[in-house]
Parts: C-alpha cells; structure tokens; sequence
C-alpha cells in the first residue's frame, strides 16, 4: 500500500472537511445537557472529538487500500457483523447493552458499538460484488436471488431492534439493483411483498395491542413504539398531537426550534440556541433542529447541498470507473450517505415519525462517525485509483508518440 497523495480526490476531501466543520461546531452548540450532567465539556465533547480524529485518520488511510481488499475484508466483516447483530438477540446475553429499550449496542474490550453500523457497510461491498459479476441474463436471476438471501439473513435481526434501518438498508439495496439493471420484475416484486409484509404487520400490532394496550413481547417487542410513532406523526387532531408530553418532546421541542431558526434567513447565529437546553438528545437524532434554529434557511440549504453535493461527485467517478464492483460500492456507499442524511432531516423538521436515523458524520456517536468516515475513505480509494489509472494511461499514450519513428513527406 503506497501512500502517494499526489492522486487523492481533492473534492472528497473538502466535502469531508467541511462535514467535519459542521459536525464540530453543532457538537459545540448542541450538547450543553451533556456538560450539564458531567459538570465538564471536556468529557462528552472530548470523547466525540477522538472520534471525529479517529475518523479522519481512518479515512486518510483507508483511501490508499487497494479496493480489492475492500472487496475482500467486506466479506469477513459482514459474517462476523451479522454474528453480533444475531447475539443482540440472545435474551441474557452480557456483550449486549440496552438503551431506551433497545438491544442495539454490544461491549466488548471496554468499547460500546452498534454492529448494525458494519452490518450496512460490508453488506453494501458485498452485494455490489455480487452484482458486478453479471455477465449474461440468466446471471441477472441468479444473483438477484443470491443478493437477496444475504440481505434478508443480514436485516432481519436488525429489524427486531431498528426498522428504519432495516428500511434504509432496503432502499439502498433496491437502487443497486436498478444500477446493476436487475430486471424491474424481479425488484418491483420484492418491493411489492415488502409492502404487503409490513401492511399486515402494522395492522397486527396496531389492533392486536397498541389500541388494546396489551404490552408485546419477544424480539419484536418495540414494534408497538414503531405504531405508536407512525400513529403519532399522522394523527389528525392537532391539539392532542402537540400537547406536550414523554413520547412526543423531541417533535415538540425541535418544532419550536426550528420555528426560531425561521424568524431569520441566518437563524439565531451559532451558540445562541435556546431549545438545546430543552430537546432530549439535541446532539444525536435532533442535531438538525438545532442546526436550523442557529443558522436558518440558509444553513439548513447549505447542509443539503453538502450531502447531496457527495451524492453527485460519487456519481461523477463512477462513471469515469471501469471496474464495476468498485462503481456499485461506490454509489451504495454516497447513497446511504444522502438517503440517511434526507431521512434524519425529514424527522428533525417533522415531515416524517420518528426513527432514530443520525445526521451522517454530525449526531453524536462514535460508531457512527468513523463508520462515516470508512464510507469517506473507500470512496476516496475509488477516485484514486480512478485517477492514478488515467495518469498511468496519459503517461504511456505519451511515451508512445515520443518513440514513434519521424515520417519525412519529402
């Protein structure tokens, strides 16, 4: 592995840095009842910046990684990724960590994590491998059925605890089959059975306990939070829905915040928010209230740009790329990225319920950040070697005409 930064990708790394930027100063602004509680800045803000560095050495390195061994350690950390998300549902296991409910979080060595973070990037290396090894229309069926298989025996234990994940991993495996022109037969009917599952899900939980009040029990047992919230978010009597109280603070609270961020184009001005003191959690699921209540219109626009701006350069190298599992990865990667990003936001601004999806790179979480961060690298990896590549070509063609024999017309 040579580390020849000659052939970095320069707008990766400033759309990186400037992420960083962000996420920096909204960690600052945004976890004052952390302090609070540890009577210090210098514990919760200083943990999350070892993350954010330990992020960016992560990505720094990483870019240099042959993407063929990407492709490789994807295989081995979804098998051993996949084990743990299984062992969160082992009851009594003591590697899991519970959190509001959910069994999400393993400890091992002293280090806390959600292996459902490795589980969504190693299952979008190995799926864009699989894809990239279509060659004729009866591989289209076979790996389309592979694929899914791997999918399904990855997400289903993720979905006990976390279905938005579960979703967001859907989505993305959906649009790399349409990139890997899977026939829509077979998508589109995925997607159909999808929606039936869940329908008939919804409708169970919904009438079988939620409006009886009986308590679920089992793996699925915070699907009745998952109703709920649904229920919550489109119910029509606003009065109730606003009335403030424990399952709807954070929608209530982030509401009024973004209300203040909107009595100006440039918001309250960072460090002027008032409504982190009050937001459970401002500094994790709801940053982007409190990023929109000290910046406005104008930073909550800027934001978007940001994210989708990685969307568009991730698109723009693979389509420069020939190598087709590094393409796959590659848009899989800046796709969960943007979707991720856009779901978080839609549920900070209340245009959608609750699902506890972080702003990529910007909510506090340790995992999450250098998992981020990974995504940053392996796509930088891509352009690199993109790049280096072009050089190599531009050099020979060069090579080529210096010793090719001088023809006189005379």
């Amino acid at each position: 592995m040579k580390l020849n930064v000659q052939s970095i990708d320069h707008t990766f790394w400033v759309l990186f840095s400037l992420l960083i930027i962000v996420a920096i100063v909204a960690l600052f602004s945004a976890s004052s009842t952390l302090v609070y509680m540890h009577h210090s800045a210098l514990g919760p803000i200083g943990q999350q910046l070892f993350f954010i560095v330990l992020g960016i050495a992560a990505a720094f390195l990483i870019q240099f990684v042959p993407t063929y061994w990407v492709r490789f350690g994807g295989y081995l950390l979804l098998l051993v990724s996949v084990l743990l998300v299984y062992s969160t549902m082992i009851p009594g296991n003591p590697l899991v960590v519970s959190v509001n409910g959910a069994a999400r979080w393993v400890r091992i060595a002293g280090f806390t994590f959600q292996p459902s973070e490795f589980v969504k990037l190693s299952l979008i290396i190995v799926i864009s491998d699989q894809l990239a090894r279509i060659r004729t229309e009866q591989d289209k069926r076979k790996y389309f059925y592979r694929t899914l298989a791997i999918a399904c025996i990855a997400v289903l234990p993720i979905m006990a605890s976390n279905l938005s994940t579960a979703v967001l991993i859907g989505m993305i495996v959906f649009f790399l089959w349409i990139l890997a022109r899977v026939p829509w037969k077979y998508t589109l009917s995925v997607v159909g059975i999808a929606a039936v599952v869940l329908a008939m899900g919804y409708a169970i939980v919904e009438y079988g306990f939620v409006r009886p009040h009986r308590e679920m029990h089992g793996p699925f047992k915070r699907a009745t939070t998952w109703v709920s919230r649904i229920d919550r978010h489109f119910m029509d009597d606003d009065t109730d829905k606003y009335q403030l109280n424990d399952q709807n603070i954070q929608e209530v609270y982030a509401a009024v915040a973004i209300a203040r961020g909107g009595t100006s184009p440039i918001g309250v001005l960072p460090g002027n928010s008032k409504e982190r003191d009050y937001l459970p959690l401002a500094f994790a699921d709801y940053i982007f209230a409190i990023i929109v209540e000290e910046s406005g219109v104008i930073g909550a626009i800027a934001l978007i740009f940001l994210y989708l701006a990685v969307l568009f350069r991730a698109c723009n190298v693979s389509s420069r790329y020939s190598d087709m599992p590094a393409m796959l990865m590659t848009m899989g990667l800046a796709l969960m990225i943007t979707c991720q990003a856009l779901i978080s936001m839609l549920v900070a601004v209340g245009l959608g319920p609750v699902t506890g999806q972080p702003l990529p790179l910007i909510s506090r979480g340790g995992t999450s950040v250098v998992i981020t961060s990974i995504y940053f690298g392996i796509m930088m990896g891509v352009s690199r070697e993109q790049m280096a590549l072009r050089a190599r070509v531009n050099e020979t063609i060069a090579n080529s005409q210096d010793d090719a024999p001088i023809v006189s017309l005379e």
